[in-house]
């Protein structure tokens, strides 16, 4: 096949390392950056450019950018795409860039596939970008209904290829709700943690709970500002959950109830131990 790669941040750069080091596919890329598109051809990781011209030959498209700029890319191409290519986005939500451009690929005859790889680092750019970044990884996919079953085993097949080890079938919707409490959520608590005075006398009185909890209060401002907004109804609710939770367990501590916090911490445990189990399954 010929894909093309627009974008080459960590998640678009790595896309198109892990291709050309596990695929005979030929990989073309582009990014605004011009040194990354000159750096990921020197190293091999693309074959050559994305141009307009390349586009129109490309059997499958990834866009690696934000969900506006996913959307602006494709009303401005919609008429270069190949007749039958895949066009995939990367973001980190659905119904916003579903909703405003599939029926853009049904009147221009591609198909569009929502995609959402559940991978990544605290860092971003190129430079930070690795052939193996999706080893053991899930991938997210929100097909429309008609899809193809050749399109789907097309898809599957290059995920699995890359080290994908899991593809999910999901729908926008039940997407955006879950991605809002299993990173969404996550990203704020971790911003908010880090925030506490405490927090610059850590050294030497922290292990791996100060470690974890804060690792991805490191991010990167302007893409999670826009994936929140764009999911604010989900996480909204979320974050409500989450502050009534530690209201909780806020007041179990003031007030000195022993059984109640007993009782809040032991539920904690015996879900986490539940969620664990059915995990595994």
């Amino acid at each position: 096949m010929n894909i093309g790669i627009v974008g080459l941040g960590l998640i678009g750069g790595s896309v198109a390392k892990a291709i050309k080091q596990n695929t005979e596919h030929s990989v073309y890329g582009t990014d605004l950056k011009e040194s990354v598109i000159y750096k990921a051809k020197l190293i091999e990781a693309i074959d050559d450019r994305l141009t307009e011209e390349i586009l129109g030959i490309c059997d499958m498209v990834i866009i690696a950018v934000y969900p506006g700029e996913t959307i602006k890319y494709i009303e401005e191409h919609q008429k270069l795409f190949q007749k039958g290519c895949l066009v995939l986005d990367c973001c980190g939500v659905k119904e916003a860039v579903c909703g405003r451009v599939r029926s853009i690929a049904a009147e221009n005859g591609f198909t569009f596939v929502g995609a959402h790889p559940m991978a990544g680092v605290e860092f971003s750019g190129f430079e930070h970008s690795q052939k193996t970044l999706f080893r053991n990884a899930s991938m997210i996919l929100t097909p429309e209904v008609d899809m193809t079953i050749q399109d789907m085993e097309k898809l599957k097949k290059l995920w699995v290829s890359i080290g994908f080890t899991n593809v999910q079938i999901s729908n926008p919707k039940e997407h955006d709700r879950r991605i809002a409490y299993t990173s969404q959520l996550a990203h704020v608590v971790s911003s908010a943690y880090i925030k506490s005075p405490t927090a610059e006398d850590h050294k030497g009185f922290s292990a791996g709970s100060f470690k974890d909890l804060s690792r991805v209060a490191k991010l990167n401002p302007t893409m999670w500002t826009e994936l929140f907004l764009l999911n604010r109804e989900n996480l909204t609710e979320e974050i409500s959950t989450m502050i009534r939770h530690l209201e909780e367990y806020r007041d179990a501590i003031s007030q000195g109830n022993e059984k109640d916090l007993w009782n809040l911490l032991n539920e904690g445990t015996e879900r986490k131990i539940l969620i664990d189990k059915n995990t595994k399954k």
